[in-house]
């Protein structure tokens, strides 16, 4: 059974750093590629980055490259999400999600995890 538990959210001021975790107990990683997506109220769930399973070949949203970087273990069955240089627009919910497919749309990410609140004051 696929489960997927993120961890590392928490409120921070602009500039400072956060990593975020995503576990699978299932021990679902092998094969799939990951990915990490926000949302924030009102607004649709948007893209952040994802990594390939194979070979940590990565994609980055404009919004984000250059500050975030995404990385798994796929032995320990964790992903990572490291964000530096966090800007107020950040502040969103994190969710991590499982695609057999390279992507960044929503749709294409069979399970997901329940999502971690990111804060980031000015």
């Amino acid at each position: 059974q696929v489960q997927l538990v993120e961890s590392g959210g928490g409120l921070v001021q602009a500039g400072g750093s956060l990593r975020l975790s995503c576990a699978d107990s299932g021990r679902t990683f092998s094969g799939y590629n990951m990915g990490w997506f926000r949302q924030v109220p009102g607004k649709e769930r948007e893209f952040v980055a994802w990594i390939r399973w194979s070979d940590g070949r990565t994609d980055y949203a404009d919004s984000v490259k250059g500050r975030f970087s995404i990385s798994r273990d796929n032995t320990k069955n964790v992903l990572w999400l490291q964000m530096n240089s966090l800007k107020p627009e950040d502040t969103a919910v994190y969710y991590c999600a499982r695609s057999r497919w390279l992507s960044r749309i929503v749709g294409n990410y069979d399970y997901w995890g329940q999502g971690t609140q990111v804060t980031v004051s000015s």
